[in-house]
C-alpha cells in the first residue's frame, strides 16, 4: 500500500519550549494508525502540523504525497478534521451547523446523511447549545465527514461519550476504515487504539518512545501469573523458576507473582506440578500483558532515563 502520511525529523516549537523534538513515521493508505501519549506528550501538536494549521519548526510533513500547510489547496479538500472541540455557534440548531459547514465543504454530502452515520438525526432541530457533551462530540465527527475524505484526523473523537456511544463510533470507524478511509486518531483510551488501530506510535515529551503493531508493542512486556499458596507449601516446593521461563518473580504473603515471556510455557509447568502436588493454587490469574501497562511502563523508564 502507498504511503499517505510521511513525517521525517518533525519539530515544532513555541517560544523556546520544543513541543514536537523530531518524529518520523509513516501512515499507509487504508491504515488506521493511533497517536498515543501522557498530557503534554505532543500529539495534538503533531497532528496540527499534519492538518496543515501550522508550519513546523524543523523537519518535513507529507499528506496524500503534498506539504498540507503550503500546499493547502490540495491537501485540505481530501481531509477531514476533528478538532478537541469544534467551538460552533450555539444558537445554531444542529442541522444549521451542517448546512453552513456543508456550504464551505468541496463535493459535501447532504448533512442529513452524515446526521445519520453518527445517530444525531434525532437531535436535527436542537440548538448547539443544548446539546450534550457527547452529541457534541458526534456533531464535531458529522462535520468532520461531511467531505467524504481519503484521510481523517481524529483528535480524542470519544471524549465524553457514553459507553455505547463510544462502541458506535469505533463501528463507524471501522467502517469507514472498511470502505478505503486512512484514518489517524490521539485517544486517551487505550482501549480504543487496542481494539481499533492497526500500528501505533507512543509518544513522551515531543519524541515517539515506540512504535509498531499493538501486538507487538504489547508482546514487547512480560506476561504475569498470580496465586495464593496453601499455608503448607512454599515458593521452593515449585519446579525451578529458571526452567519455568520466569524472568522475574516476587511473593507477598501467601500470594506468588511471576513473569514471563512466554506465558502458555509457564503456564504448563505451573498447572502441571500444582496437579502432580494435589496443590489447589486459590485465586490464580494468568494474563497476557496489556496495551495500558505497556504504555505505563514506557512512560515510566523514560522519566526514570531523564531524571537520573
Amino acid at each position: 500500500m502507498d504511503t499517505v502520511i510521511e513525517t521525517v525529523g518533525l519539530r515544532r516549537s513555541y517560544q523556546g519550549f520544543d513541543a514536537v523534538r523530531g518524529v518520523d513515521f509513516t501512515v499507509a493508505r487504508g491504515e488506521l494508525f493511533a497517536l498515543l501519549g501522557t498530557n503534554g506528550a505532543g500529539k495534538t501538536s503533531t497532528l496540527e502540523l499534519l492538518e496543515g494549521q501550522a508550519l513546523p519548526t524543523g523537519g518535513s510533513v507529507r499528506v496524500l504525497g503534498h506539504d498540507p500547510f503550503r500546499q493547502r489547496s490540495k491537501v485540505r479538500p481530501r481531509i477531514g478534521v476533528m478538532l478537541q472541540e469544534g467551538g460552533f455557534p450555539t444558537e445554531l440548531t444542529v442541522l444549521e451547523t451542517m448546512r453552513m459547514w456543508a456550504g464551505c465543504t468541496s463535493g459535501a454530502r447532504p448533512a442529513g446523511e452524515a446526521l445519520e452515520l453518527t445517530r444525531l438525526t434525532g437531535r436535527s432541530a436542537v440548538r448547539v447549545k443544548q446539546l450534550s457533551g457527547g452529541e457534541r462530540r458526534r456533531l464535531d465527527l458529522a462535520l468532520a465527514l461531511l467531505g467524504r475524505p481519503e484521510v481523517l484526523f481524529l483528535d480524542e473523537p470519544t471524549t465524553g461519550l457514553d459507553a455505547q456511544s463510544r462502541r458506535d463510533t469505533w463501528d463507524l470507524i471501522r467502517d469507514l476504515k472498511a470502505n478505503g478511509t486512512t484514518v489517524l486518531l490521539t485517544t486517551h483510551y487505550l482501549e480504543e487504539a487496542e481494539h481499533l488501530a492497526d500500528r501505533l506510535a507512543i509518544m513522551h515529551r515531543g519524541l515517539i518512545a515506540t512504535t509498531g503493531r499493538v501486538a507487538d508493542v504489547v508482546a514487547e512486556r512480560p506476561s504475569r501469573i498470580s496465586f495464593h499458596l496453601p499455608d503448607d507449601r512454599f515458593l521452593g516446593d515449585l519446579p525451578p523458576l529458571q526452567q519455568m521461563g520466569v524472568t522475574r518473580h516476587e511473593t507477598t504473603g501467601r500470594t506468588v507473582h511471576l513473569e514471563t515471556r512466554d506465558l502458555q510455557h509457564t503456564a504448563t509447568w505451573l498447572l502441571t506440578w500444582a496437579h502432580e502436588a494435589n496443590v489447589a493454587l486459590l485465586a490464580l490469574d494468568a494474563r497476557s500483558a496489556s496495551l495500558e501497562e505497556a504504555f505505563m511502563d514506557i512512560a515510566k523508564n523514560l522519566d526514570t532515563e531523564e531524571t537520573s
